[in-house]
């Protein structure tokens, strides 16, 4: 596993050294029988008992680790999946995070208004290694906005990729990925704000200066 140190320890964001992560992972996963079971445990635990809340943002480095959200009970894409890494990593599986500029065909009147696009930005997801390869895992869309947007909820799957939803249960259009950026074994920052910037410009002051973009 040498080479899989660095998707096993700790760094900033997936903070896996964090007391109240390690304690998360612990309870959740108590009374598993193996792995796949303790990360599936994870990954319900994160997909439903944390709302998907695109509407509240806060890109301060502080808000992202995975820490921060045990303090409340939502968040949007990149901090779940900051979380659901960092279990992994204390549960001793290795885990990356992927990121992708997607396009929402089911996004709001509102969201789709501040942001004057219908493509979100370095939408977050997780990578781990399961089964002697690495599978993509998206806890981020809790069941109960996925039954409200009439689409099926992504489940876990431990012998395939569970990234995103195409179609909706109609078979319209939900969601495709447009951009790849690859997998890193800590949120990129600095990349993050960066390509925030460039694709939303007239949000640069709130993006950069303040942190937070709250939509009303």
């Amino acid at each position: 596993m040498e080479g899989f140190n660095k998707y096993l320890r700790a760094a900033e964001f997936i903070n896996s050294d964090h007391s109240s992560v390690q304690q998360f992972a612990s309870d959740v996963t108590f009374g598993a029988q193996d792995t796949i079971e303790k990360v599936k445990y994870l990954y319900y635990a994160i997909r439903d008992g944390f709302r998907y809340d695109p509407y509240r943002l806060d890109f301060s480095k502080e808000a992202l680790r995975a820490n921060s959200l045990l303090k409340r009970d939502y968040g949007y894409c990149i901090e779940k999946s900051c979380l659901f890494a960092a279990a992994c990593r204390v549960i001793g599986v290795p885990s990356r995070l992927g990121f992708a500029n997607v396009r929402n065909h089911l996004g709001t009147a509102k969201l789709e208004a501040v942001l004057q696009t219908d493509i979100l930005v370095f939408h977050g997801y997780a990578e781990i290694y399961l089964n002697d390869k690495w599978i993509k895992v998206t806890p981020v869309f809790n069941r109960e906005l996925c039954e409200k947007l009439n689409v099926k909820p992504l489940e876990f799957n431990p012998d395939g990729d569970s990234i995103f939803q195409e179609f909706n249960q109609k078979g319209g259009r939900f969601m495709e990925y447009l951009h790849q950026y690859g997998h890193f074994d800590d949120v990129p920052y600095n990349l993050f704000i960066e390509e925030l910037i460039k694709h939303y410009p007239h949000l640069e002051s709130q993006i950069s200066e303040r942190n937070l973009l709250h939509i009303k």
